[in-house]
This record gives structure tokens, C-alpha cells and sequence, in this order.
């Protein structure tokens, strides 16, 4: 027990939590009273409209006299559909991220040459500030990586001149500054965390200017350094399918909610980082990985379609699991028939895992998606669209590429960083207003009663 955890004792803090409890309790029948948008969702589970944007626009249903209809998911950035935007960069056998980047960025597809200059600038920009590393990172190793990412990213607040200002120039600086280090940070920090936690060596290698992305990241993660191509394009596929998932989606809400009070870019990345970790978001891939790893322990042949359904009913009665009642990968606020990103990974993990120790994990993820829609209408009698989405093949591809889990939400957030960037300048130039909801109180008025009184 550590010396914070010792100065409160588990009796006072069971004390203090029934107090907390006995005055934060509201009833359930009140949401409904007052009309009030939990998770800022409509009655039919549409999201409340808060803005409008240029950056993305996501879709998964049709909304016809009233009634959400499912349809096909789609997925467009900037009004180009992130799906042509892969397959054409799968086809010409090229990286792409980097142009994704570009794009929510600037708002158009670059030409060669702008694409050229923009990857030289992400090269120079990947540099972390002197002594950094040393700083920063090592001498406060953290359990999770995504909190020393956000750690990280505050501290580069106090390496910049001009930390403060808001102008679109200097933001976009900070911004791209962000975007290229994000992948230092989060693989250094990684490997702190091995020699400190798991008490494994740790390596830092020399960064290769002419990398692009996804092999910086494959390069620094390896001991020896080694990888191939066909490896470092997988991952830049997985990069350009996180890159960006429209306004509304928590993390890149909580970018523009920062962003409406004026506060610096440090503050807004920051915030974001925090909301990608929780597992109701970009953590659910981890949380994905701990599911297959019960289902291994729970089945005897993770290829039975019989076991695995019978396995899926326990999970959803909340008898297996981790008692949530949930099957991770599986559903989405927005996609209802299909997810554009998650049938992208799904086919580079089948790819990637016919024949190889990976095919049965692919199996058994495959047959998930098949059966966690009619097993749940069954046990819940609730019959409602449901597709796999971008988290449920996401952490076997990492997988399949050697990436330790410590890492799978850290390399969401490596790409997420450029939508977040993008909804921050949009916010600037076009928001204008603080984002402030209102919360309705359901208090009784009291008199102030005298301490020796009560």
C-alpha cells in the first residue's frame, strides 16, 4: 500500500462512499419527467444535434416518417468515402495515413508534391523536445499508457513559446507538432513501462526520417528494428480507418467542448486521450481481447458454433464475462446493418490469418458477429439491428502484428490525434459559442442550519 493509500483507511472511505451514495441517488422516472437526453441521445437513439461540421459525416441509418430505418454504415471524410479513399490506397500498394492526415486537415486531397512536403514535415516534427524523454516519461512510469500519453501531451505545453494562442496558424503548428510525436510518446513510454512493471529490457531506437507513420511505430516497437512491408501497410490501414469518426463520437466531443472555452491545444488533446481510454470507447478493443481470452478458458473449441453459442447466452445473462452483460465488438450508437471500418479490418484479419496459429481466434470472432444478434434478441426480446464494430478485428490484427495490448488504444489515439486536430480548428473558426448544456436539479431547498445545531 502506498503512502496516499494509507492515510485514508477502507473503513472511512466505506463511510464516506454511503454518504456520497445517499445524496447523489436520482430517481430513474426523472430522466423521463423532465425530457432529459441521457448521453446526449434522442428517444430512438439518435444523437442530439449540437453542430455542424465539414470534417466527417457518419451514417448508419435513414430516418423515415419518424421511424430510424438500418441501413449500410458509410463513412465519409471530407465528403470522400473512407472506404474508396483504403481500397485505392491498398491498390496502389502505397501508405496512406499521411494523406488521410492531409485531408482532415486541409479539407482536400494533396498532390503529390503537397503530400511529399507534408510527410517531410511529419518526419522533422517527430523529434520529442530535448531531455523529454528522460523528463517526462521515464522517471514517472505509468501502469497505462494512455494516461502517460495525456501526461505527455500537457507537458508539451510547457516546451512551446507560444503555448496560449489561438490563432489558426499557430494552432495547426501545435497540431501537426502533436500528430507526429503522439507515436514517440506512446511507444517510449511503453517501453518504460517493460523495464519498470514487467522488468523487461528496454530499447529506444533511432527514428528513420524517411518512415512513414505506421513504420515508425512498427520500428521503435521492435527490438530488432525489423519488419516488413506488407506488415507496416496492414497497420497504416488500421491507422487510416481510426483516423476520424465525426463530431459527435465522446472523444472528438470533448475536443470541441475544450476547445469552445478558449483553452489551449495541450488542454483539448488531452481531454480527448482520456475519453479514448475509458472502455466504452476506444478501450473496448482491449476489452474485445480480455473476451476472447474468456471465451478460450469457458470453451473447449472456440470453432464449435454450439459452444460458442451457448458461451454468448451466458455472457449476455451476465453469468460469464465480465458481468456486464455485454459482448464487446458487437453493436454501435450509429451503425446498425454494417460498420465500413470494421469490414475493412475484418477482411485484412482473414487475410492476414488463414493458415497461420490466428485462423480459430478469426473463427470464433467471425462466428461472434454471426450469433450475438439473434442470441440477444432471443434472451433480451428485443429484435433490433446489430453489426460488429471497428473494435471486435481491430486488436487481432494488432495482434497478428506482434503489438503488445498495452498498445492497441495508444495506436487508436496515434491516429485519432488528426481528427481531433481537425474538429479543433473547425471549432475555433466556426463555433463561436461555449459549449454549455443545461442539467436540470431536482433538490429540495434547505435553510442553512448552524453547525452546533445539527
Amino acid at each position: 500500500m502506498s503512502k496516499n493509500e494509507a492515510k485514508v483507511s477502507d473503513s472511512n472511505i466505506r463511510n464516506l462512499c454511503d454518504q456520497i451514495r445517499k445524496y447523489n441517488h436520482i430517481e430513474p422516472s426523472d430522466f423521463d419527467r423532465f425530457n432529459v437526453k441521457r448521453g446526449l441521445r434522442n428517444s430512438d437513439g439518435t444523437g442530439v444535434m449540437a453542430g455542424i461540421s465539414r470534417v466527417c459525416s457518419v451514417g448508419g441509418y435513414l430516418i423515415d416518417d419518424g421511424e430510424r430505418v438500418p441501413c449500410e454504415g458509410h463513412l465519409h471524410f471530407r465528403g470522400y468515402d473512407m472506404s474508396e479513399i483504403v481500397s485505392n490506397v491498398i491498390a496502389e500498394d502505397r501508405f496512406g495515413f499521411e494523406e488521410v492526415v492531409w485531408l482532415l486537415l486541409f479539407g482536400s486531397l494533396p498532390t503529390k508534391s503537397q503530400l511529399d512536403n507534408f510527410c517531410d514535415i511529419l518526419a522533422r516534427c517527430r523529434e520529442l523536445p530535448e531531455d523529454f524523454i528522460e523528463d517526462m516519461i521515464m522517471k514517472a512510469p505509468s501502469p497505462n499508457i494512455m494516461n502517460k500519453i495525456s501526461r505527455s501531451v500537457l507537458a508539451l505545453y510547457s516546451y512551446d513559446n507560444n503555448p496560449d494562442d489561438t490563432s489558426v496558424e499557430n494552432v495547426l503548428r501545435q497540431c501537426i507538432n502533436i500528430i507526429a510525436q503522439i507515436p514517440a510518446i506512446m511507444v517510449y513510454s511503453y517501453q518504460v513501462k517493460r523495464r519498470h512493471y514487467y522488468h523487461k529490457s528496454m530499447y529506444i531506437h533511432q527514428m528513420n526520417p524517411a518512415h512513414r507513420t505506421a513504420e515508425t511505430i512498427l520500428n521503435s516497437i521492435r527490438s530488432n528494428k525489423s519488419f516488413t512491408d506488407r506488415e507496416a501497410k496492414l497497420l497504416d490501414t488500421c491507422l487510416m480507418v481510426h483516423a476520424e469518426h465525426g463530431g459527435g463520437n465522446n472523444s472528438t466531443f470533448a475536443t470541441r467542448v475544450l476547445t469552445s472555452s478558449g483553452t489551449d491545444t495541450y488542454a483539448s488533446i488531452a481531454a480527448a486521450v482520456g475519453a479514448l481510454k475509458g472502455p466504452k470507447h476506444g478501450g473496448a478493443n482491449i476489452k474485445v481481447t480480455e473476451m476472447v481470452d474468456q471465451f478460450r478458458e469457458g470453451v473447449s473449441d472456440i470453432t464449435n458454433e454450439g459452444q460458442v453459442a451457448d458461451f454468448l447466452r451466458k455472457i449476455i445473462r451476465k453469468e460469464e464475462g465480465d458481468g456486464s452483460g455485454l459482448v464487446y465488438g458487437m453493436g454501435h450508437a450509429v451503425y446498425t446493418l454494417s460498420d465500413p471500418r470494421a469490414k475493412i479490418l475484418k477482411a485484412k484479419a482473414e487475410e492476414f490469418a488463414m493458415n497461420t496459429e490466428f485462423e480459430k481466434e478469426f473463427i470464433l470472432l467471425n462466428t461472434i458477429e454471426k450469433l450475438t444478434p439473434q442470441i440477444f434478441a432471443e434472451i433480451k426480446g428485443v429484435n433490433k439491428a446489430m453489426c460488429a464494430n471497428v473494435d471486435l478485428y481491430s486488436g487481432l490484427v494488432y495482434k497478428m502484428l506482434d503489438i503488445p495490448p498495452d498498445l492497441f488504444t495508444p495506436i487508436f489515439t496515434a491516429a485519432r490525434v488528426a481528427g481531433w486536430s481537425a474538429h479543433r480548428i473547425e471549432e475555433l473558426l466556426t463555433g463561436g459559442k461555449i459549449i454549455r448544456p443545461a442539467y436540470k436539479n431536482t433538490n429540495v431547498f434547505h435553510e442553512y442550519v448552524p453547525l452546533e445545531n445539527r
